[in-house]
């Protein structure tokens, strides 16, 4: 437009040319935890005292972002708490914290890298042997069977499709596509190993083989042995349940098999009802999910260390969630598994 053409025009037609400005929009943002503690616990579904408790580990991580609209860690972990106990659509969250969607996808994935950092300071096997003989004592007491440190099992957390090159690779024997991840908890559900980096079409007999807990049972790192199902195969360290019962004694280390492997189970359904992200699915990238897996494991933990309670009125569907369906998976044992198991059952089951 000729710059000599303005002086011919209206006023009115002079405002038209100015470019139009959204207004600017203060987005009040509240302390979370200000508010009571069951308000804080209905929305975001576990207490201030937990949330407070998460607040203080992660603060000296969670810096200010220094661009606009800088997030306090209170808000970022609520952010994470909520969209991973609730698995809330993450617009809904933003709305919640007067923030945007994306600002919550980034603030989720933040506080996931940092946990799975920290996970070692929250899951571990029992090292000394004064801890070794205090899970065994626990273990035991659930149906008398001597001398276990673990159960181990394997769940398949859902993911979105996979669309790179190998992305079939993550389709389960269900059809869906997953992570499968190994587990071994103690008798209190505490999640004491965890493997999140297989692909769902892997077989949990393939991840405890190559998996780093297998090295330090047979470098002799523990004093007790690991409980699984028939989808891993029996070995000196690692007992599975017996499949063709022929005498009392198999019967009776069958039945205290099955109810002391059963913790695992229900590590699982409570996990998964604590964060319905792990029961329902995950939706960001696979490297995300994985460190999302991993911070739900700590926070699990941290959870069980504080006696936190689970949501109310959900409490009595977490056998319902509990794991997939037991499938007898026959594996053939190894022969020194097989006499160390026989060998087991006449001292322990007469």
């Amino acid at each position: 437009m000729d710059i000599n053409m303005i002086d011919l025009m209206d006023l009115e037609d002079l405002d038209m040319l100015d470019t139009t400005r959204r207004p600017d929009r203060h987005r009040h943002r509240v302390n979370p935890f200000e508010l009571s503690d069951e308000d804080l616990r209905y929305k975001y579904r576990f207490s201030k005292r937990f949330g407070e408790k998460i607040v203080g580990i992660l603060r000296e991580d969670l810096v200010h972002d220094p661009r606009g609209c800088p997030l306090s860690p209170e808000i970022q972990v609520v952010c994470a708490l909520r969209n991973w106990a609730r698995h809330e659509i993450q617009d809904d969250t933003a709305d919640l914290h007067g923030v945007s969607q994306p600002v919550v996808s980034r603030t989720c994935k933040k506080v996931a890298e940092i946990l799975s950092r920290k996970s070692r300071e929250f899951i571990k096997m029992p090292i000394t042997l004064n801890e070794q003989q205090e899970t065994i004592r626990k273990f035991r007491s659930i149906a008398n069977f001597p001398t276990v440190i673990g159960a181990i099992d394997y769940t398949h957390i859902r993911v979105k499709k996979v669309n790179a090159d190998g992305g079939q690779l993550y389709i389960n024997r269900k059809g869906f596509s997953s992570i499968n991840v190994q587990v071994v908890c103690d008798a209190d559900l505490k999640i004491m190993d965890i493997v999140t980096r297989w692909r769902g079409s892997v077989h949990d007999s393939r991840i405890f083989r190559e998996c780093r807990l297998k090295q330090r049972f047979e470098a002799g790192a523990f004093s007790g042995i690991l409980l699984g199902d028939s989808g891993y195969p029996c070995t000196p360290y690692l007992f599975t349940p017996l499949l063709n019962l022929t005498t009392p004694q198999e019967e009776r280390y069958n039945r205290s098999h099955i109810r002391t492997r059963n913790t695992v189970e229900r590590c699982f359904g409570l996990w998964k009802q604590r964060f319905r992200c792990l029961l329902k699915g995950m939706f960001g990238d696979i490297e995300t999910a994985k460190k999302t897996i991993v911070a739900c494991a700590v926070l699990h933990n941290m959870a069980i260390d504080m006696r936190e309670d689970v949501f109310s009125g959900e409490r009595d569907s977490i056998e319902q969630y509990s794991s997939e369906p037991i499938v007898q998976r026959y594996i053939a044992p190894s022969i020194r598994g097989n006499i160390r198991r026989r060998q087991f059952i006449e001292t322990h089951f007469q």
